[in-house]
């Protein structure tokens, strides 16, 4: 079915991973909720040659849909910069718009020095964000709840509540060691926490969407199914949400979060914001 929303093409452009650019134009692309916007990123843009190229796919998606692209750039070098410039495209320059604000209000000139801000140069940060990415993963939907001593938090909530994805944000931008765990219809009838969670009731923190919501995304991984039901998940998200208010569990509703907003909501829920590096 054709929707009846205006569209545009946004392209994020980046010398490194793009999560910056998609992360600040997504969010300014949320005040217009009356145009469907379609995506691309283009990362590792650090050459004027990638910058070249990559304006060559600028212009054609100009002239096959008939209107500017909205073009949103983080990069840094002056030189690639320079090369992304076009008639074609509304370009928004995150980074030269900021930096030259800031370079006048100190009154030196910015080092543009490239991949500073992801701190690949600080080791001891680097290697604990892939450390606790790997224990992210192996303490996924429960498995191996013998080494709960070692999370930061544990989130709790029935399935499909934006506990996985979480966690590997919560590890791959702030190191924070993440283990989730999911209610199931057997935790509700015993009405009391499972047996693991008991001992880290300090570090778990629930998650809760709107049945709807849930209904919807469950439908697409399972379709016309008991488990992806209104009134399956209606039943499940009312028993989770009484058993962790019982337990005095803090509790995060998801429905119109993203993953980062429900990340950096649980680092200020659980005071980890304080312990990390600024």
């Amino acid at each position: 079915m054709t929707s009846d929303k205006a569209q545009r093409t946004v392209i994020f452009v980046s010398d490194r991973t793009g999560i910056t650019a998609e992360l600040l134009g997504k969010t300014l692309l949320t005040q217009f909720p009356g145009i469907e916007f379609r995506k691309r990123t283009y990362p590792f843009v650090d050459t004027v040659e990638k910058a070249r190229a990559t304006l060559t796919r600028i212009d054609e998606t100009a002239r096959e849909e008939g209107q500017k692209p909205i073009v949103f750039s983080t990069l840094i070098d002056k030189d690639v910069r320079a090369s992304l410039t076009s008639e074609n495209a509304f370009v928004i320059d995150l980074f030269a718009d900021f930096i030259r604000l800031l370079e006048a209000e100190l009154g030196l000139e910015s080092s543009h020095a490239l991949g500073l801000s992801h701190g690949i140069g600080d080791e001891l940060a680097y290697q604990k964000r892939m450390e606790s990415l790997n224990y992210a993963l192996s303490h996924d939907d429960g498995v191996h709840t013998a080494n709960y001593d070692r999370a930061e938090v544990i989130l709790v909530g029935v399935s499909r509540t934006g506990k996985t994805p979480t966690c590997l944000y919560l590890a791959m931008q702030y190191g924070i060691y993440g283990a989730n765990y999911p209610l199931t219809p057997d935790d509700f009838t015993a009405q009391a926490l499972p047996k693991p969670l008991l001992t880290h009731r300090d570090k778990l923190y629930g998650l809760t969407i709107s049945a709807e919501r849930l209904a919807k995304i469950r439908h697409e991984r399972k379709p016309d199914s008991r488990y992806a039901s209104l009134e399956n998940c209606q039943s499940e998200i009312r028993h989770a949400e009484a058993l962790l208010r019982q337990a005095h569990v803090p509790l995060l509703d998801t429905t119109s979060m993203s993953v980062e907003e429900i990340a950096i909501s649980i680092l200020y829920g659980t005071g980890l914001v304080k312990h990390l590096k600024s």
